[in-house]
């Protein structure tokens, strides 16, 4: 009898372990994301860019199963006329080949035409500005809200943490995977994604975004976070001390367009 309940206690032992193996393979894949931002001052240039955006680059990416491009402007400086984007990907080899499959269509380099036969002196861009991340555990996919779904009014907040060391910035990242992501869904700052970045300027840092329907709703789920018991908890703990050292931000507005 002892033998036989061994025996069970055995393969409930390894059903268990079984069950969380499969658990973990069914978990989401962690996405990459690149932040691309099209340095551009002037009006008639970022209209421009929106033409190509809309009529060449988003439907090339969706041909070749790329989709929820984000394109943004910016809210609150009305001297920036930047062009902001976010391109998910499912893994780095999409990432990789992405320029080599742009090439090898067609109906891309038809669309793109006009744009890229512009003179030395007459560039629609500046600059492209572009970080390369890496999806938090706590948020490994992208998240829409329902207003972003539906493409109805909505805002988004990106920002931008800095670390002074490459460990500061992991514990910050782990303060977020370990509750600080949560907490924000339950405030309902609807984050959109979390990145770390693996390439770009001003490493080591982290980048989210978050949304909402209006300012006014965005500054009170912001509130609702800082007064929050479980953020006052978490902020003064040791291990989380003096991680970030410079904190940005942009206000952005969706194009019309825009996947999300």
């Amino acid at each position: 009898m002892n033998k036989l309940v061994l025996v069970i206690h055995f393969w409930l032992a390894l059903l268990v372990v079984v069950s969380c193996v499969n658990a973990q393979d069914a978990s989401p894949q962690r996405e990459y994301y690149e932040l691309r931002i099209y340095h551009i001052f002037d009006y008639e240039k970022q209209a421009e860019m929106h033409d190509y955006l809309r009529s060449a680059c988003l439907p090339a990416l969706e041909r070749i199963g790329i989709t929820r491009v984000g394109v943004f402007s910016n809210l609150k400086d009305e001297n920036d006329h930047s062009v902001y984007m976010v391109i998910p990907f499912r893994d780095v080899d999409q990432f990789t080949s992405l320029r080599d499959k742009l090439q090898q269509d067609p109906e891309f380099a038809a669309a793109q035409a006009a744009f890229s036969d512009r003179p030395l002196e007459d560039p629609v861009f500046t600059r492209i500005e572009s970080r390369f991340m890496r999806a938090f555990s706590s948020i490994p996919v992208m998240e829409l809200a329902d207003y972003s779904i539906n493409k109805t009014d909505r805002i988004f907040e990106l920002r931008l943490y800095e670390s002074h060391t490459a460990d500061h910035a992991r514990r910050k990242v782990k303060m977020f995977d370990e509750g600080e992501t949560q907490l924000m869904r339950d405030v309902g700052m609807a984050p959109v994604f979390f990145g770390e970045t693996l390439i770009g300027p001003t490493v080591p840092n982290l980048v989210y975004m978050l949304s909402a329907e209006n300012e006014d709703a965005h500054k009170q789920h912001w509130q609702a976070f800082l007064e929050s018991p479980r953020w006052a908890a978490m902020k003064d703990l040791p291990e989380y001390k003096d991680t970030v050292s410079k904190i940005r931000n942009w206000y952005l507005t969706p194009a019309d367009f825009s996947g999300f």
